[in-house]
């Protein structure tokens, strides 16, 4: 989708890739700014996203940094949801280091703005991911998510992901545990069709 086609109105959002992100200069200064937003927002309301304490702006820049120049090396994919030219929501996996392990890639992070839940936006998201995935010949593509996070779970069983692994109590934030249920998504042994 051409960046410049994202007009006022749209029900349904946006998903550019790294290239279409970079090629619109007016979404692109402000992406390290809105994924912030969205980021901090999230962990503020208890989203399992990985931090305790909402990121600062140079910890979302840095790891967006990252992400960019891992796309760069076609060792990962990064996608950003928007609507009305707004920011809303953005995902990224990235592929295993390890050279044992470089057919594979874990999903890292697929994070929506609290104020567009139930509108699609993250299984437009995780789709757009899953097809870089398998366009990128990655053979198993991994994720891991906060055993209350249920809206994510069943999101990823929707989506072909199935559980191949759970660590009870894992999870520590404050004195509350949860699990961390790992999933996975095969592409070995799916249809490519």
């Amino acid at each position: 989708m051409n960046p410049a086609m994202i007009n006022g109105g749209a029900t349904r959002p946006a998903v550019l890739d790294a290239t279409q992100l970079a090629s619109d200069p007016a979404l692109e200064v402000r992406f390290a700014e809105s994924a912030h937003r969205i980021l901090a927002d999230l962990v503020r309301g208890g989203a399992a996203l990985g931090w305790v304490e909402p990121p600062s702006p140079d910890e979302v820049a840095e790891l967006l940094g990252d992400v960019v120049a891992a796309v760069r090396a076609g060792d990962a994919a990064l996608r950003a949801a928007y609507l009305d030219r707004r920011l809303v929501g953005l995902g990224y996996w990235l592929r295993y280091a390890r050279p044992t392990h470089r057919p594979h890639a874990d999903l890292e992070k697929i994070a929506v703005d609290a104020a567009v839940h139930g509108r699609g936006v993250g299984r437009a998201l995780a789709t757009a991911l899953i097809a870089d995935a398998r366009e990128a010949g990655i053979e198993v593509l991994t994720m891991d998510a906060r055993g209350d996070n249920t809206h994510a779970l069943r999101l990823y069983r929707s989506l072909g992901f199935t559980e191949y692994g759970r660590l009870p109590d894992f999870v520590a934030v404050g004195e509350r545990r949860y699990d961390k249920v790992f999933q996975m998504l095969d592409f070995r042994r799916q249809d490519p069709g």
